[in-house]
């Protein structure tokens, strides 16, 4: 599913995050420690080599909804900015330390010149939000910034499983 919306596509696809060669960056749903980890980050982390984590780990640690941004080593994009999701029911607000890491992401993409950013589902995995609620913040979050926006002309939701990806394309047609 694509939308246009202020010179600027939305897409929602599934997918494997480390598969977005088209994308100038990709998002990491990092650890604390901006360490290899299990789910994504450890996808990501195997995928673009030890350097990654070299050059990551001084960046650390962050706090739940910060972003920091490095080098994409071999992965085919050229930059992974890391964010750390909130732990649903622990980290608390959640929902606002969960836009938090869409906001400073972007923020970050257009800092850096960035085109285009690819984000997974931030926190929906063994973070447990509930993927029904982490779309609504992920789509009101980025929608809200495209305004502010001049570089970055694609953003990209790559959603693992087919199920995410519905509920992610019902979210998005419901606010537009």
């Amino acid at each position: 599913m694509k939308k246009e919306i202020n010179r600027i596509t939305l897409e929602i696809l599934q997918g494997d995050i480390i598969d977005q060669q088209d994308m100038d960056t990709i998002v990491n749903a990092a650890n604390a420690r901006l360490l290899p980890g299990g789910g994504v980050a450890g996808a990501i982390h195997q995928a673009a080599g030890p350097e990654l984590a070299k050059e990551s780990e001084p960046l650390g640690p962050i706090e739940p909804g910060e972003a920091v941004i490095t080098r994409a080593h071999k992965l085919p994009n050229k930059h992974v900015i890391h964010c750390l999701g909130p732990v649903y029911g622990r980290d608390k607000p959640e929902d606002k330390l969960l836009a938090n890491c869409y906001r400073n992401a972007l923020k970050l993409a257009e800092d850096n010149g960035i085109e285009s950013i690819a984000f997974p589902s931030i926190s929906t995995g063994a973070f447990g939000f509930p993927v029904e609620e982490a779309a609504e913040i992920a789509i009101r979050t980025i929608t809200e910034n495209l305004p502010e926006l001049k570089s970055v002309k694609k953003i990209r939701m790559v959603l693992y499983s087919r199920s995410d990806k519905i509920i992610y394309e019902n979210t998005l047609q419901e606010f537009f």
